[in-house]
């Protein structure tokens, strides 16, 4: 007999997030992938409650060890940021159309750090990295400069 149904079916979530996790090597579950939808809810309802401070410790702990990454945001920034510094030391340059196929998705991101940059909403620890690759946050005025100085 189960006592206490929020917990049975917490830890039955929590085994399915290890499972998870076994498979795929990370606990980063996509809230639309149709085979884990319920899971990947779970996974945001536990960040969202964590950020709230509304998380029971024990949870917290137990979901520390399967080392969940709490600020999601932050994990997809760099891991795009390391993408556009693979694509820099393939091609040579920072500046991702966003008409490239094979890179529309950091293409769009590079578009959207030069928006946020332009409306002040990025951090200066991101326009520093930013900064130390060589980022190009106006593409037509650095053609234009290009242009003149030959």
């Amino acid at each position: 007999f189960i006592w206490d149904t929020l917990e049975h079916a917490w830890i039955e979530k929590f085994n399915q997030l290890r499972a998870f996790k076994a498979q795929n090597g990370h606990c980063n579950v996509p809230r639309n992938d149709e085979q884990n939808r319920s899971l990947g809810k779970w996974v945001s309802e536990q960040r969202s409650s964590y950020k709230k401070k509304a998380l029971d410790s024990d949870c917290i702990q137990q979901l520390n060890s399967t080392d969940i990454n709490w600020h999601l945001c932050y994990h997809s920034w760099n891991e795009k940021f390391n993408q556009l510094c693979a694509f820099k030391a393939q091609n040579g340059h920072s500046n991702v159309s966003t008409h490239d196929t094979r890179n529309k998705s950091l293409g769009s991101w590079v578009s959207q750090q030069r928006m946020f940059y332009k409306k002040n909403a990025l951090s200066s620890d991101r326009i520093q990295q930013l900064n130390s690759i060589g980022f190009i946050w106006d593409p037509l005025e650095h053609a234009w400069n290009e242009k003149f100085n030959q």
